[in-house]
C-alpha cells in the first residue's frame, strides 16, 4: 500500500509529517512576521487586510472567528467593529504566533473582547453555529487537508453567515507572472536571510503559494464544502485573491 504524501514547498512528504514542519517554520518567524510582511509587500498587506475587513460584514454585538490569526492584527481591528457585547476568537495551530499575537495586542490595550484558542483549522474545536463570521488570512495554504478545514469552517458557522479566505493567488496581469516568479524565488528568500535571519522558511513560503489551489479551482473548493454564492476578488493583479462564501 503506498504511503499517503502531500507537499511542503516543492517537496513531496509524508501526510502526517506536513504539520510538523509547517510548526516549525512559524515557530521560527513569529517574532519578526508582521516586519517581513511590511517588507515582502511594501505594506500593501494592510491594504490587503482591510478590504477583507470591509468585506466581512462585521457588526457589533457578533461573533467573528479570525482563523491563523496569529499576530492579531486582523482581530484588532475587527474587535472595534464587533464591539464589547461582541467576540472575536483568534484560532491558530502555532503556539508562538498566538503567544507573539497576545502580547501586541496587550500592548494595544485590546483584550475584553478577544479570545485565543490553539486550534487546528481541519478539525476546530467549536460547536456549530458558532460565528457570524469566519476569515482565514494568509493561512489556508499551510493546511494539509484544505478540502477538510473548508468543511470545518463551514459547520461552525451560523446560518447567514459568511466566510472569507484571503491569499496569495494566481497572477492574473499580462507579464506579471514573470516578474512575481523573480521576486518570489531570488528577492524573498535574501530577505528573509538578511532581515529574519532564515533563508529556508521564506523559500517554503514562495513554495507554498505556487502550490495553492488557483482562483476558480478554491471557489470550487468552497462549493463541494457547503457555501453558497462564492465568489472572489483578485487584488494586486491576482497576487492576492480574497474569496468569500455563505451558509444560508
Amino acid at each position: 500500500m503506498t504511503e499517503k504524501t502531500t507537499h511542503f514547498g516543492y517537496q513531496q512528504v509524508k501526510w502526517d509529517e506536513k504539520q510538523r514542519r509547517v510548526a516549525g517554520v512559524f515557530d521560527s518567524v513569529a517574532d519578526n512576521y508582521d516586519l517581513m510582511n511590511d517588507v515582502m509587500s511594501l505594506g500593501i498587506h494592510r491594504l490587503w487586510k482591510r478590504f477583507a475587513i470591509e468585506q466581512s460584514g462585521a457588526r457589533p454585538g457578533q461573533r467573528i472567528l479570525d482563523l491563523a490569526g496569529g499576530t492579531g492584527d486582523l482581530a484588532a481591528r475587527l474587535s472595534r467593529m464587533v464591539g464589547p457585547q461582541g467576540e472575536v476568537v483568534i484560532g491558530d495551530i502555532n503556539a508562538s504566533m498566538l503567544n507573539v499575537g497576545r502580547a501586541r495586542l496587550l500592548d494595544r490595550g485590546i483584550s475584553g473582547n478577544v479570545r485565543f484558542v490553539q486550534a487546528n483549522a481541519e478539525t476546530l474545536p467549536f460547536p456549530p453555529n458558532s460565528f457570524d463570521c469566519i476569515i482565514i488570512g494568509f493561512g489556508l495554504r499551510n493546511v494539509t487537508d484544505k478540502q477538510k478545514a473548508l468543511e470545518s469552517m463551514y459547520q461552525a458557522l451560523r446560518p447567514g453567515g459568511r466566510a472569507l479566505v484571503l491569499e496569495f493567488s494566481t497572477p492574473v496581469l499580462p507579464g506579471l507572472k514573470t516578474a512575481y516568479d523573480f521576486y518570489s524565488f531570488r528577492v524573498l528568500p535574501l530577505m528573509g536571510r538578511l532581515i529574519a535571519r532564515d533563508e529556508d522558511s521564506y523559500r517554503y513560503l514562495a513554495e507554498s503559494i505556487r502550490m495553492h489551489p488557483d482562483q476558480e479551482k478554491l471557489r470550487q473548493m468552497m462549493q463541494q464544502a457547503g457555501f453558497e454564492d462564492c465568489d472572489y476578488h483578485n487584488l494586486s493583479g491576482g497576487i492576492v485573491a480574497l474569496h468569500r462564501g455563505f451558509r444560508y
